[in-house]
């Protein structure tokens, strides 16, 4: 009998999977249909709501949330990051949609069958999922939980770990009413679980509990699949959202109450035979096609050339180290002793050190914001910096020197430091470590200015001009004019230079003519040592370069997409 339910729930599966298709590969292998919004038309369209309304606060919601750690009293430096960069991007794309929303064209929903199928690497063996693409700034794709499948439109999220959709049961939250919901009661495979389970966001959180039921992604079928039925979603962030839950696809050791990932319950199903994943972003505007995450292998049709591959440093994220970082060919000497790096599909942009951005902006002529603080400290001690660089002392023993931060860099112990800045109302802790994250800065810049051989005055000017046009927290605009002209920047990754171009890449471009506004796609994120400086290389970086995440391996792979 038991067998029986079991070919019927899988005969359910493979209708299901059915009604989702636009067509079939030749090789038997399943292509669900994708919508896209294309950008211009997305930003420029007559739906699009306007800037500060429910809808458009959720239309670019999930950049600004980040799940935290399992355990509400673990705290996690890298969790915390990720999280403000998700608020972060939140208010800058609020920011980007309302200086575009001047020209309100057309907005509209497509529907467009899968592009017909390339050369799939290990042939039969791959199972490729269609993504759709939301303003370029959210990718996600279409599952089914329960016998017969209940259909759910969920972000594939390397940053997180769990799988959670609203339930039936989500009667206070009025986002659940405008989304799918699960129903245990209509599936024959539910088996009840009962834990509770929070994922912490950087805009609100979701409560609920967990479930055990099947899940079907494509043509896999990943039976007794633990996840968490949402039973509160509070606030705004997912009140109008293109998505009803979230799929994560990073390590266990991040899963919320230690539940096995949907990865590795295909991996012990034995229903991969490689261990491996990978993405395809497509951030063409002009395409419908969103893109691709492929269980088990890699689309070869979605790349070009050979992966190079780099280690995972730390099995919770998908994290890794990348050497110097590059800017129209020059070391910044922010990364020369390496840095930590995540690979996330669920963050917008590319995040990094905020020494390394200003430089960024610097060089792309981006708008910012002065740093008071940066600039008492270059104006007060930058000869007397310049001069302990001159004699050869560490730069990250400089500051410490001088008095602004402690031997370990934590944060300034001078008794002066809150007479130089004119500060009262701040803790001396507070003001102490602003001082000593300035000093530090305005270090790393004189030091790569050092390699130029740049005149003392020319350094000083340098340093200056970097703290008084600061990332900005709203986002940081370059002229449309200029693109043609601005330098490409380069991560170096596995012994190879990863160039990113401003045109198309870098700069987030949207509208044409008189309309066009231009931003830059990288923001701001500080994790002191040891832990940092840390890089998140986003949907920018992503969808320049096809991705593969190697568990197997345990490494991360990137190549030219095609």
């Amino acid at each position: 009998m038991g067998h029986t339910a079991s070919r019927i729930c899988t005969l359910l599966s493979i209708l299901f999977v059915s009604c989702m298709l636009a067509s079939a590969a030749n090789d038997g292998l399943i292509r669900i249909a994708l919508k896209k919004r294309p950008i211009m038309e997305s930003i420029y369209g007559d739906l699009v709501p306007k800037s500060g309304t429910v809808d458009h606060e959720v239309a670019l919601g999930y950049s600004g949330v980040r799940m935290n750690s399992a355990d509400e009293g673990f705290y996690d430096p890298v969790t915390e990051a990720i999280n403000h960069v998700r608020v972060h991007q939140q208010r800058m794309l609020r920011d980007i949609e309302a200086a575009a929303m001047e020209g309100r064209l057309k907005h509209f929903w497509s529907y467009r069958g899968f592009r017909e199928r390339g050369s799939l690497k290990n042939g039969t063996q791959n199972h490729p999922l269609a993504l759709k693409n939301f303003l370029n700034a959210q990718y996600f794709g279409e599952i089914g939980v329960g016998c017969p499948p209940q259909n759910f439109t969920v972000v594939f999220d390397t940053g997180s770990s769990n799988l959670w959709v609203p339930s039936a049961k989500c009667v206070f939250s009025l986002a659940c009413y405008f989304h799918r919901k699960y129903e245990s009661r209509s599936s024959s495979t539910y088996m009840e679980n009962g834990t509770p389970a929070s994922i912490h966001y950087g805009t609100g959180s979701i409560h609920g509990y967990y479930s055990q039921d099947q899940v079907t992604i494509g043509d896999l079928v990943v039976n007794n699949q633990e996840f968490i039925e949402a039973t509160h979603e509070p606030g705004l962030t997912f009140l109008a959202a293109k998505f009803d839950g979230i799929l994560g696809l990073g390590f266990k050791e991040i899963s919320v109450e230690g539940a096995d990932p949907v990865w590795y319950n295909m991996i012990q199903q034995s229903l991969v035979t490689d261990k491996v994943f990978s993405f395809w972003l497509n951030r063409n505007a002009n395409d419908i096609n969103g893109g691709e995450i492929v269980f088990g292998g890699a689309d070869e049709s979605h790349y070009k050339g050979d992966h190079t591959y780099t280690r995972v440093t730390r099995k919770a994220y998908w994290q890794f180290e990348m050497g110097d970082f590059f800017i129209g060919g020059r070391s910044t000497g922010i990364c020369v002793d390496g840095c930590a790096v995540i690979a996330d599909s669920g963050t917008s942009l590319i995040a990094g050190p905020i020494a390394a951005i200003a430089q960024i902006h610097a060089h792309i002529g981006a708008t910012g914001v002065a740093n008071e603080e940066c600039k008492q400290v270059v104006a007060r001690h930058g000869h007397e910096m310049l001069e302990l660089l001159q004699d050869k002392t560490p730069p990250a023993q400089v500051c410490s020197k001088i008095g602004f931060c402690k031997s370990d860099g934590a944060h300034g112990i001078s008794d002066g430091i809150e007479s130089v800045l004119g500060e009262t109302h701040k803790s001396a802790d507070e003001v102490s470590d602003a001082t000593c994250n300035a000093c530090e800065m305005a270090v790393t810049w004189m030091q790569s200015e050092f390699v130029q051989n740049h005149t003392k005055e020319g350094k000083l000017e340098y340093a200056n001009q970097l703290c008084g046009n600061m990332p900005s927290p709203v986002g940081s605009y370059v002229d449309c004019r200029h693109i043609g002209h601005l330098p490409n920047v380069a991560f170096s990754i596995g012994g190879r230079a990863f160039e990113l171009t401003p045109e198309q890449q870098y700069i987030l471009k949207f509208g044409e003519g008189f309309l066009a506004h231009c931003m830059s796609g990288f923001t701001a994120l500080d994790i002191p040592p040891p832990i940092g400086p840390l890089w998140i290389l986003g949907d920018v970086f992503m969808g320049a370069y096809h991705t593969i995440f190697d568990y197997g391996k345990m490494r991360v792979g990137f190549a030219d997409s095609a």
